[in-house]
């Protein structure tokens, strides 16, 4: 079964489409099911011999951009055989600037072959904060500790204002997308974000193509750790949010100085397609855009270790040391998927909660007031948010992502808001 999931971005997309392509790998489906992100930005076709046939990939694709027609792309996914997960953003669509005339066709192909998934936000107003921090950081998702950390630090230190023009635009986004989604789509179930994501193994083993493929499967019998344990250890070593403020600085001011043990690192970090080094030598000797990249891995090495030695909760290092053998299969195995161009990327990594996202914005109250001035505008689609509510919310989040100690906290003690029931069906 193809699966196609709508987002408008910031609802989880990204991580649920690569998860559904990883479990679906757990099954034993007919065809290779093979993951190709974005359909509107470039795809590639090539014979694959690990699969002995030709499929529909992101990798061979020199730069994605817009030079497919809508045609050409239906054109592409028929003319391979093999499962396809993937995603379609209406803000894709809207940079196309097709023709409707173009557009119906290429969703009626879609609708007829594809099982559609729709995610959506109960929170509304975290969904436009969410967006607007995007545009300050450019970050639509990380993928590894030190990437999250070089992208978010700065904003630990020193709070941002977010523009109320451009948050307002987000919210107008987000309710056109509903509209897009409804009126092209004939939906087959609904992942919200809020409700769905504590529990997203449930949610994804309830999706239709699971359904009568013998005994569930989980993350833990696979890989002999949980789904949230494996992504909270991704977490916990990025986690900007429970650190002090003098931990921070002291990484704002970590030195971009190679080391003494230079060499290793390097061995440890670099790429295997990168040149070989044996000595402090080689390391001169590397061509600038090599060193360059080499000195940033480096540095956010030396952070990503910091961040775990200036956690306040001791219980967090215990966490990570006691899955880090299971972490590290996991990685491996999706490195291997990766490199079978199954998926495009591992999953990417949570960037911030709620109340991480209040202790970086500066002008939180004045978006507070003009999300609950639009939701008064859009009653059939937003609900006002009250302070309670928001320090509520931070508090369920900081017991998920935070609480070490319990293990069991993670699948049986969800906290109320998280037990909204999430949907599989055509009703939203």
């Amino acid at each position: 079964m193809n699966v196609l999931i709508l987002t408008p971005d910031a609802v989880g997309s990204t991580f649920l489409q690569r998860l559904i392509t990883i479990y679906m790998q757990f099954y034993d489906f007919d065809r290779p099911v093979i993951n190709l992100h974005e359909l509107t930005n470039g795809l590639e076709k090539y014979y694959s011999p690990e699969f002995n046939r030709e499929i529909v990939s992101k990798r061979k694709v020199k730069s994605w951009g817009y030079y497919q027609s809508l045609e050409q792309i239906v054109e592409l996914l028929s003319s391979v055989d093999h499962y396809k997960t993937s995603r379609l953003a209406q803000y894709h669509i809207r940079g196309r600037q097709d023709p409707i005339e173009q557009q119906i066709p290429f969703y009626r192909y879609l609708d007829e072959n594809f099982f559609i998934i729709a995610c959506r936000r109960k929170n509304v107003f975290e969904h436009a904060v969410s967006m607007s921090i995007n545009t300050i950081t450019k970050r639509l998702n990380v993928y590894d500790p030190g990437e999250k950390i070089s992208a978010f630090l700065q904003m630990y230190a020193d709070p941002v204002d977010l523009d109320q023009e451009v948050m307002i635009q987000r919210l107008e986004s987000y309710r056109q997308y509903l509209s897009w989604a409804e009126d092209f789509f004939n939906i087959g179930s609904y992942f919200y974000y809020d409700t769905c994501m504590h529990d997203i193994e449930s949610y994804i083993s309830d999706l239709p193509m699971f359904k009568n493929r013998g005994p569930r499967i989980t993350w833990e019998e696979k890989f002999g750790v949980s789904l949230n344990d494996w992504n909270r250890c991704r977490w916990v070593s990025s986690d900007l949010g429970s650190l002090p403020m003098d931990s921070i600085v002291r990484l704002l001011d970590s030195s971009h100085t190679i080391s003494d043990d230079v060499v290793e690192h390097y061995q440890q970090l670099a790429p295997s397609d990168w040149p070989s080094v044996h000595n402090r030598r080689d390391i001169d000797d590397l061509p600038d855009t090599f060193k360059e990249r080499f000195q940033v891995m480096l540095q956010e090495k030396n952070m990503f270790e910091q961040i775990l030695r200036d956690q306040p909760e001791r219980s967090a290092i215990e966490f990570v040391k006691k899955h880090q053998l299971a972490c590290s299969s996991v990685q491996q195995a999706l490195e291997r998927m990766r490199e079978l161009d199954i998926i495009v990327s591992e999953p990417p990594i949570k960037k911030q909660t709620l109340g991480d996202k209040k202790r970086t914005i500066k002008n939180w109250d004045q978006c507070v007031d003009t999300y609950n001035a639009w939701a008064a505008q859009h009653s059939d689609i937003a609900s006002g948010i009250t302070a309670d509510q928001i320090d509520l919310q931070i508090q369920q989040e900081n017991d998920f992502w935070r609480r070490y100690d319990h293990e069991s906290f993670l699948t049986h003690d969800l906290p109320p808001i998280q037990k909204l029931e999430c949907q599989n069906d055509d009703n939203p």
